[in-house]
């Protein structure tokens, strides 16, 4: 059977100093790009017959560098609208309200094309793409290429668990993760996994 591959962009700016990257479309950096990169063998020995990708320039040129050329875009594939959190980092926000935690408190509006999106509405994106994939093929891998939060929020959706249970499940940049089955019950099968 094969796996649902999920591959998060190589680090940005923003990553790196950690700001809340939803809608803005940071490109990467130099490391970045390398972590792209080595992506390419970490995929080589995995037959992979479909690739989504998030529309964001990030996951866009990770794919591109990871060897992943016929990838479809996928808009449900965006990153969690952080709305009036977008580039502020978390350390930032809790000096306006101290112990704010996104999977628990969620985000404020933010301005024209930042309305922002609650954790329930991340999973219903999530619920949609899982849906359009469908299970893995039995002859190969589908890769997903897109960000941290979602791919988090996909993984809780996948296990059946609701989409802020996502917060269990850390994720760095430019690495690779698999979801299966095992006697027909998703599992994870690799996660976090940095490329070699």
């Amino acid at each position: 059977m094969g796996e649902l591959i999920l591959a998060r962009h190589g680090e940005t700016e923003w990553s790196r100093v950690r700001r809340h990257t939803g809608l803005t479309d940071v490109p990467l950096t130099a490391h970045g790009e390398e972590q792209a990169r080595a992506l390419r063998g970490a995929l080589k020995g995995r037959h992979v017959v479909r690739t989504l990708v998030s529309p964001a320039e990030r996951a866009r040129r990770t794919a591109e560098l990871a060897g992943l050329s016929a990838a479809e875009t996928d808009p449900g594939l965006w990153e969690w609208d952080y709305g009036g959190y977008e580039g502020i980092t978390s350390a930032e926000i809790r000096k306006e309200r101290p112990g704010w935690f996104l999977w628990d408190d969620g985000v404020i509006p933010g301005g024209a094309g930042h309305p922002g999106e609650t954790v329930e509405q991340v999973g219903e994106r999530a619920d949609a793409v899982l849906a359009r994939v469908g299970p893995p093929p039995a002859d190969g891998d589908v890769v997903l290429v897109a960000h941290g939060h979602f791919l988090r929020v996909l993984t809780a959706r996948w296990l059946g668990l609701e989409p802020a249970l996502g917060r269990l499940f850390a994720l760095g940049t430019g690495t690779l993760s698999a979801l299966g089955t095992e006697h027909d019950r998703p599992v994870v099968s690799a996660w976090n996994v940095p490329a070699p």
